[in-house]
C-alpha cells in the first residue's frame, strides 16, 4: 500500500500554496541557504520548488 506524504506551506505568495496551508507538488526541491540569509546552523534549508503566484 503507498502512503501518500501532506506538505503543508504558510507561504500564501507560492503559486503552489493551497487552500493557504496546503503545498499541492508532487514532490519538492529542498536546498541549502546560502550566505545570503542570516541563519543559526549551516544546514538550514529552504524550498527550491518555490514559484511567485501570478495575480
Amino acid at each position: 500500500m503507498e502512503k501518500s506524504q501532506k506538505i503543508y506551506c504558510e507561504v500564501e505568495s507560492c503559486r503552489f500554496n493551497k487552500d493557504g496551508n496546503m503545498c499541492n507538488l508532487k514532490e519538492i526541491q529542498v536546498k541549502p541557504i546560502w550566505e545570503d540569509v542570516n541563519v543559526e546552523e549551516a544546514d538550514e534549508s529552504m524550498c527550491a520548488s518555490y514559484e511567485k503566484e501570478e495575480k
